[in-house]
């Protein structure tokens, strides 16, 4: 398969609509399928609905890394849980994964930086994850041809990597193959409310009915809501990747500091992007509307994010996106099926000349392929998983560029959560009502 997914990519997963289900998954990402999977091991019946493709989006255009290191506290433990399911995963469904224990490395380039790895490593201490600091001396033992003077760096050998563009559609088959329909190509509209509650989903292609829907939507969520007059303050930035040609190699798993970061592929190449939080960042109505909930974060981002004046045609914050459609008339899902922006070709050739920087003997890599992905973020980087204000509505979203790797682990959680099952996890700090009952909003204290 080539990547990223894009709406010219073959239409995979075509089930027909079944007239009632258990529950609806609205989004076709690793969360959505991770869920499905889960319920239907607890017997429910499950429909996954994806407007464009499985994994089209951000599920599939990620960096691939599967990381503990480096986590908000209150994501880790779901972290570990998720490297656990990730893992057996791969002994079930083999190499097409790509999933490898290659570990992870935090470079650092100050002191400052160094001492911020240090106080990570208490969390990964509790819960007993094999994070450890690295003199300078090892940290370019462990890169090969290394030149750049790294002080030191943050190692977690448990860590992995995972083929996303290839990984999220095969998780989507082994749905599938347990008793999981999957329709892609297929948006839903709106909700289906009775008695103020969810009673099923009102699609492109006719009426589902159901007790319970989970909203995994990635971007599109805030705009889906937005139709049921619920508000959360997401919006989303353009993150910009490329694939290497094959190289050698110079570390089997992923590196980052904050020039640019990359993994190991499984064709021999690198995936490289921007290092620390170098993104685009497009102004629509809804950055207008939120200005106040993510100060904090922009102002710790300002000398880093590109601003846009306004959004491309089509996409979720775009000025001329209808915020407002009726159950019968075409929305902006059918509109822009997949998210599919342009890559910022000159960070990524930003990232080319530091790479070659840190491994002259390498030289400047050569690109195979570039493209951009929209990552859904909340004013804390951190997700809401809870259930919504609607009565059988709950809610998984804002996943905020960490959903890739922890993915499995939130798919088991969502199930818990939607059956009443035992979570296992405190979601305090993942509650939807956070932004409206007086909590002072942050950025996340993670790395």
């Amino acid at each position: 398969m080539t990547f990223p997914i894009s709406d010219r990519s073959p239409i995979r997963f075509v089930d027909p609509l079944p007239p009632r289900v258990d529950v609806v998954i609205i989004g076709g990402g690793v969360i959505g399928v991770m869920s499905a999977i889960f319920l239907r091991q607890k017997g429910l019946s499950v429909l996954v609905l994806e407007k464009g493709r499985i994994a089209g989006e951000q599920s599939g255009r990620n960096w691939g890394w599967v990381r503990q290191q480096g986590r908000d506290p209150a994501e880790l433990p779901i972290m570990v849980e998720s490297l656990l399911i990730w893992k057996r995963l791969a002994a079930d469904l083999g190499d097409r994964l790509g999933f490898r224990q290659t570990g992870v490395l935090y470079l650092a380039k100050t002191d400052r930086e160094m001492a911020g790895f240090d106080a990570w490593l208490t969390h990964a201490r509790a819960h007993r994850i094999d994070s450890q600091l690295l003199t300078r001396a090892r940290t370019t033992d462990l890169l090969k041809g290394a030149a750049a003077a790294w002080k030191g760096a943050l190692h977690t050998a448990s860590d992995a990597r995972a083929e996303p563009w290839t990984a999220v559609p095969i998780l989507a088959e082994h749905a599938r193959d347990q008793g999981v329909q999957i329709r892609e190509v297929c948006a839903v509209r709106a909700l289906d409310l009775a008695g103020g509650k969810v009673a099923g989903v009102v699609t492109e292609a006719g009426r589902v009915a159901c007790d319970h829907v989970i909203l995994a939507a990635g971007a599109w969520s805030r705009l889906f809501l937005g139709r049921h007059d619920i508000a959360i303050p997401q919006l989303s930035v353009l993150a910009s990747v490329a694939a290497t040609e094959p190289m050698p190699e110079i570390f089997p798993g992923a590196a980052a500091d904050d020039d640019f970061a990359f993994r190991r592929r499984a064709d021999g190449g690198y995936s490289i992007a921007p290092g620390g939080s170098q993104h685009d960042f497009f102004i629509g109505p809804d950055a207008v509307r939120s200005t106040f909930a993510f100060l904090a974060l922009l102002r710790k981002e300002i000398g880093s994010s590109i601003f846009r004046p306004r959004a491309p045609a089509g996409f979720p914050d775009a000025w001329g996106t209808p915020r407002r459609w009726s159950e019968d008339a075409v929305t902006p899902f059918e509109v822009t099926r997949i998210l599919d922006p342009a890559p910022n070709m000159r960070i990524l050739g930003r990232v080319q000349d530091a790479f070659a920087r840190a491994f002259p003997s390498l030289g400047r890599p050569r690109l195979k392929a570039a493209w951009g992905g929209m990552i859904d973020t909340l004013p804390d980087v951190v997700p809401v998983i809870d259930h919504g204000p609607i009565p059988g509505l709950t809610i998984a979203t804002g996943m905020s560029g960490h959903g890739f790797g922890i993915g499995p682990g939130v798919g088991r959680v969502v199930a818990d959560l939607v059956t009443g099952g035992t979570v296992g996890h405190d979601l305090s700090r993942f509650r939807f009502g956070r932004f409206t009952d007086g909590t002072k909003i942050s950025p996340s204290p993670s790395l």
